[in-house]
């Protein structure tokens, strides 16, 4: 089958280093990978709130998978702004931010060494999810670090800001994740995205 749509993976770490989500593990879809580490061999090295090597209007979607929380809060919305540039017209993108509102309930029993899920990384903890996974910076990577947090308003929120002219969002208990969908000109319902899983 032929690839007829391009998205960029941003923050996309090693090469499959996680699945892909619907809709890009569909044969229809090319990915093209940006990070800020050389070291994961992307095809953009840069970073995600200045992606000036990429062209207005270059992509059908933006897939962002944990990466908006190592940013400082300043840094989000040049980083969306960025998202919504490279979009086209008719593009949409496709963010998942850990869900700190459901993260703090459970940060509120006070034991926060509690694993909250297994990741394809290992445990993840409530201290993993609020200040970085700790495995990882404790082995030097400290971009792990998380500078930010997200409730489901304040994502939407600074989706909106940028200049998203919709936005869905999904609570993902399971993983303790909010999981946007925003789409850069008007849509009416994530209905005319099949994949999406209101």
């Amino acid at each position: 089958m032929t690839k007829n749509r391009r998205f960029l993976h941003v923050g996309c770490g090693p090469a499959r280093s996680a699945p892909l989500p619907e809709p890009f593990s569909s044969d229809t879809w090319e990915e093209v990978r940006l990070d800020l580490d050389p070291a994961h061999a992307p095809d953009i090295a840069c970073s995600i709130t200045d992606m000036a090597p990429v062209a207005d209007a270059a992509f059908q979607a933006v897939y962002s998978a944990h990466n908006l929380e190592h940013l400082a809060e300043h840094e989000v919305h040049a980083a969306l702004c960025e998202f919504r540039r490279v979009l086209a017209p008719d593009g949409f993108a496709l963010v998942t931010v850990p869900d700190i509102q459901a993260v703090a309930r459970q940060a509120a029993l006070g034991d926060l060494h509690r694993v909250l899920y297994i990741s394809a990384a290992g445990p993840v903890r409530i201290l993993d999810v609020l200040y970085g996974f700790t495995p990882a910076i404790a082995g030097g990577n400290t971009h792990m670090r998380h500078r930010t947090g997200f409730s489901a308003a304040c994502l939407t929120t600074s989706l909106a800001r940028a200049g998203f002219a919709a936005t869905f969002v999904l609570r993902r208990p399971e993983l303790f994740a909010l999981t946007a969908l925003a789409c850069a000109d008007h849509c009416p319902a994530p209905h005319g995205f099949p994949w999406w899983q209101a």
